[in-house]
């Protein structure tokens, strides 16, 4: 007897699967991040040496000079730049939907500018007077509050500064830090951008209540630990008088960008369809929850790869569709386990258990040993190489999800119902091949 619950239960999670999809799908490719091959833009690779004898580019000054960059680039209007550290010394640096390139190449090498300010502009001090690597994010001793601490080359100079600042009224006696100051700005105007709601140019404008002479200076405020971090990277970055030379550049064109993108999605829908094509032929059933099954596997990782607001880009595309295939992969195993079990006599529910369990081992293999090449291709390649790799490790995860786990749960559903007993031509297999029939 048909047990047509369970029909219900299978055709009830498609429909829900079809509903989400259909609703989300829109929004989640809108939010894709295109990378550089894909929506055009500028790629830069540097390498970094000190600009004064006895500076050192240590994994920490490396690390300061590409947040600063990261600051750099945000003001073009970069969206996800990417910047790489690559080596001892390299950083290469990415800037997808950049159309000036002369303007972020200028932006990018100029040393970083990191001056100490009064509230009327004037200069008094500059990165060169911040020992290197002179910033540290800090909590205080007593209210255990984050803060940034400093390390300056000369306590008598910043007494003075502090003793002047300090004898100032109130609102005036502030000690304003900035990095790549432009003219025309100002603390006053950029403070009261801040009022505004808006993103001040300076990094921090701390009041000076007394004078401080000592080289070990403290800054407190209303920050978070993620804030104090930033800003001690940004004043390390700023105090480091580092060279950049370039050493490779390239630029795509946002024409050539999404050409290529509609190629590579035109040739990826081909391979698709052609894969559901071949899964309705030749496995007829268990073919059609295949293809419900890569659909759902297909939507999950572009959902997973936004959440992680990774940038998505042809390597990407070319492991998104390779992952599709590793899928199908793992259905055909367990489809043809079953349909052997079917030609040796087993009933429907003996060769579904029988087949799944079976082409499990040989499956779980497969996906570990892609998982570990995937895993080496990203902790030792660079650039386009991880974000391969990247891509194909989501799809791993997401088909061993969807394909090993969700196509056996809705076909056990119809296993289950008895529907597909004395069907078996539903799985591509003629009663002629049937030993005991």
């Amino acid at each position: 007897m048909v047990k047509k619950g369970r029909m219900a239960i299978f055709f009830l999670i498609v429909a829900i699967f079809a509903a989400g999809i259909s609703y989300w799908a829109k929004p989640v490719l809108n939010d894709v991040n295109l990378g550089l091959d894909l929506q055009g833009g500028f790629e830069v690779l540097y390498e970094v040496s000190p600009s004064n004898e006895g500076d050192v580019i240590d994994e920490d000054a490396m690390i300061a000079t590409t947040t600063a960059l990261n600051e750099r680039v945000n003001v073009i209007g970069v969206s996800e730049p990417v910047i790489q550290i690559e080596g001892d010394d390299r950083i290469r640096v990415q800037l997808a939907g950049v159309e000036d390139q002369e303007t972020a190449r200028e932006l990018l090498s100029t040393e970083a500018e990191l001056t100490f300010r009064d509230v009327d502009d004037n200069v008094l001090l500059d990165g060169s007077d911040l020992a290197q690597n002179g910033a540290s994010a800090q909590f205080h001793e007593q209210s255990n509050a984050p803060i940034v601490t400093l390390t300056l080359n000369d306590a008598s100079e910043f007494g003075e500064i502090t003793t002047d600042i300090s004898q100032r009224p109130e609102g005036e006696n502030m000690l304003v830090i900035w990095l790549d100051y432009e003219e025309g700005d100002s603390y006053f105007e950029e403070a009261q951008k801040q009022m505004q709601g808006e993103e001040p140019q300076f990094l921090s404008a701390a009041r000076v209540q007394e004078p401080i002479h000592s080289t070990n200076v403290m800054i407190e405020g209303n920050f978070t630990t993620e804030e104090t971090r930033h800003l001690a990277e940004i004043l390390n970055a700023g105090s480091l008088p580092v060279q950049l030379d370039e050493l490779y550049s390239t630029s795509v064109g946002a024409s050539l960008g999404e050409q290529a993108m509609v190629q590579t999605v035109y040739a990826g829908l081909i391979g698709i369809a052609l894969i559901f094509a071949y899964m309705l032929l030749s496995y007829r059933f268990p073919g059609l929850i295949a293809v419900i099954t890569l659909s759902i596997y297909t939507f999950l990782v572009l959902v997973v790869f936004n959440a992680m607001n990774a940038v998505l880009t042809l390597p990407g595309i070319a492991a998104l569709i390779l992952g599709i295939g590793m899928a199908v992969d793992a259905n055909i195993l367990t489809y043809e386990r079953i349909k052997e079990e079917l030609r040796a006599g087993k009933s429907m529910k003996s060769a579904f258990k029988a087949g799944s369990r079976r082409s499990f081992t040989t499956i779980f293999d497969a996906n570990i040993t892609t998982l570990i090449a995937a895993g080496v291709m990203f902790y030792f390649g660079t650039s386009s190489v991880q974000g391969f790799a990247v891509m194909l490790i989501i799809s791993i995860l997401v088909s061993f999800v969807t394909a090993v786990y969700g196509s056996r749960i809705l076909l056990a559903l119809w296993v289950e119902s008895k529907f597909l007993n004395k069907r078996p031509r539903w799985f591509g297999v003629k009663e002629g091949d049937i030993d005991e029939l």
